[in-house]
């Protein structure tokens, strides 16, 4: 049936049709104010950073404004400083280990890597005359071998990374505490000038930290490299069916986590002026792995952020940090830790089911 409107025929479904939908007959437009904050809201909820980028802004109003004893210490310079130098060293060696996670691997030996490579500076400066800036190239050279070895025992022999770098890890540790019986050694002379910039300076690991961010960012969001670190981690097999090298992937991937290891060894040692073979070990991996998992990168593979790594290592750096501030014994911070693991993760989870359904908050 059609009627006549205004003299033009109109269908009585077109007629019905405006009649029920649009915002004819003084309908709010969902274009205003409130309809564009629901959807700016909706859109944050979306990333999957945003759990964590709320539990971090959450834990700094707690510890810089609501606690009592934490208002007057938090913001200072000092304070700041110590923050930065926490969160640092795990940012970085986070990087590496959310390139592993995607592609379905894992790094234990990374911390070990880390503790080797300023004694191996040391060695090559101070036993063999190498100069400073070739003997810090070489010592990251290190952490390249290092990681090439886990690669090919976990590609081209078959064993799962978490065996591999397990025993490698060890490996590394023997030869660090024989080759230098476990005793601190001193930064050689000939590196202080350029370990200034590397990790004695204040502000120098956060700035490294933010730098390789930014780049490894591009990297994994925007580079053929990234899309095919995801696409191994997503469907192994459908990756190599489609021509991606998937050896060549794991390979690259285990070699930048193990210099990245070796780079942070290095600014840990130039910034407490001290080589020491206690530092590193398996707590920087741990917190590295827990803070790329809490910002979002899937245990699985297949999926992983960069930016919610760096979330997650700031995060555990202000629990750390500012229980100290407000006078908390340092005894129940792993409880502390492991719950806030488990509490982000579950909120990962549940985000991750709404996003998932298309009814993020």
């Amino acid at each position: 049936m059609r009627a006549r409107k205004d003299g033009v025929e109109v269908s009585e479904t077109a007629e019905r049709t405006a009649a029920v939908g649009g915002p004819r007959g003084g309908q709010p437009s969902r274009s205003g104010p409130p309809g564009l904050l629901r959807r700016a809201a909706v859109g944050f909820m979306q990333q999957r950073e945003a759990t964590v980028f709320v539990v971090v802004v959450l834990l700094i109003v707690y510890f810089g404004f609501i606690s009592s004893a934490g208002r007057s210490t938090f913001f200072t310079k000092l304070d700041l400083i110590n923050v930065s130098q926490i969160a640092g060293p795990i940012i970085i060696i986070a990087i590496g280990e959310v390139f592993l996670l995607i592609c379905g691997e894992i790094d234990l030996s990374v911390g070990f890597t880390y503790t080797l490579a300023p004694f191996m500076m040391h060695y090559l400066i101070d036993f063999y005359g190498v100069p400073g800036i070739l003997a810090i190239i070489l010592s990251l050279v290190m952490g390249l071998v290092v990681g090439w070895v886990n690669g090919f025992l976990t590609v081209a022999m078959g064993l799962p990374s978490f065996v591999t770098t397990l025993g490698t890890g060890f490996a590394l540790q023997g030869i660090m505490l024989i080759t230098s019986h476990a005793e601190q050694s001193a930064i050689p002379g000939p590196v202080q000038g350029i370990g200034h910039w590397i990790g004695e300076y204040a502000w120098a690991e956060i700035g490294w930290a933010v730098i390789l961010v930014i780049i490894f960012n591009l990297v994994l969001r925007r580079t053929r490299w990234g899309l095919h670190t995801i696409a191994v981690g997503g469907n192994q097999l459908g990756a190599q069916e489609a021509g991606v090298n998937v050896a060549r992937i794991k390979y690259g991937n285990f070699m930048i986590t193990a210099v990245l290891g070796a780079f942070v060894g290095l600014q840990v040692a130039f910034q407490t002026s001290v080589i020491d073979p206690s530092s590193g070990g398996y707590q920087p991996m741990f917190y590295s792995v827990a803070a790329a998992v809490i910002g979002g990168t899937a245990m699985l593979g297949g999926s992983g952020t960069i930016i919610g790594a760096f979330l997650g290592s700031v995060m555990l750096a202000v629990l750390t940090d500012g229980f100290n501030v407000i006078g908390v014994s340092a005894n129940p911070l792993p409880l502390i830790f492991g719950a806030a693991i488990l509490l982000a993760m579950v909120a990962n989870v549940q985000f991750a089911r709404l996003r998932e359904r298309g009814r993020a908050l």
